[in-house]
């Protein structure tokens, strides 16, 4: 599967998934656009392992009124185009009812909400004006398995999914006919330094024992998932949420 010729924006990219992601697409003959918030050294490790280019670094907060406006302005004036958006940039809080208070609680709620779902919609709504312009495109959003089976010590970022995930759905209708696919991809634990201090911790052994496999995803699984999706073979799969869980969660 080639993309040469192709833009691809990739958000969140400095590290795990995202860096995983940009390198498959590079890897692919695609020019890719590295965006990080605040690590810079990540970002610029991630863009100098790309091959083939030339690729590009993009700096922006997501979960601001601008950033995703800003963004999406940046890339294409220096790009051109995005051919293909993955929106990976996240967060996960933990803010258990029980021991936060109502200041953090309000909080990371706000926070969660802005950087995980306000701000990829806000960036689809950016890129996809632009790719019913152009007659099509590409937007793949990484979810997570939380959406569905929940998150009791961060429930903002199942939330935040959750709603990423119906917000996918409503859109793929929405673009279909102009030619914009969209999908959601939901991993479960994935070996990204997010998840570095549970994996190897006191509970590792568990959280790899939840698959049938008993391990986790490997970052370069999810962004093979992500990379076929973005391909000319899967249009008809618009619109569905694919799990990458290791049979962890299985959901009707």
């Amino acid at each position: 599967m080639s993309f040469t010729d192709k833009v691809v924006l990739v958000t969140g990219a400095s590290r795990g998934i995202g860096r995983a992601t940009a390198q498959a697409f590079a890897d692919r003959g695609a020019t890719v656009a590295v965006h990080y918030h605040r690590n810079r050294r990540a970002a610029e490790e991630t863009l100098a392992s790309l091959h083939s280019g030339p690729h590009r670094l993009f700096q922006t907060d997501l979960g601001s009124i601008h950033g995703p406006q800003d963004l999406a302005t940046a890339v294409i004036k220096e790009l051109g185009t995005v051919d293909v958006l993955v929106n990976n940039a996240g967060i996960y809080k933990p803010h258990p009812l029980d021991e936060a208070s109502y200041e953090e609680w309000q909080e990371l709620w706000d926070l969660t909400l802005a950087t995980n779902l306000t701000g990829p919609v806000n960036l689809i709504y950016c890129i996809a004006r632009r790719m019913i312009l152009r007659g099509g495109g590409r937007i793949i959003n990484i979810t997570s398995r939380g959406a569905f089976r929940g998150e009791p010590e961060a429930p903002a970022y199942g939330a935040a999914k959750a709603g990423l995930n119906a917000a996918s759905q409503s859109l793929a209708k929405a673009l279909a006919p102009h030619g914009v696919f969209v999908y959601a991809v939901a991993p479960g634990w994935v070996e990204t330094d997010m998840a570095k201090k549970y994996l190897h911790g006191p509970e590792g052994d568990a959280i790899r024992a939840q698959s049938p496999l008993n391990r986790v995803a490997r970052p370069e699984e999810v962004a093979e998932t992500v990379v076929f999706l973005a391909g000319e073979n899967a249009e008809f799969l618009t619109g569905g949420i694919v799990d990458v869980n290791g049979a962890s969660y299985l959901r009707s």
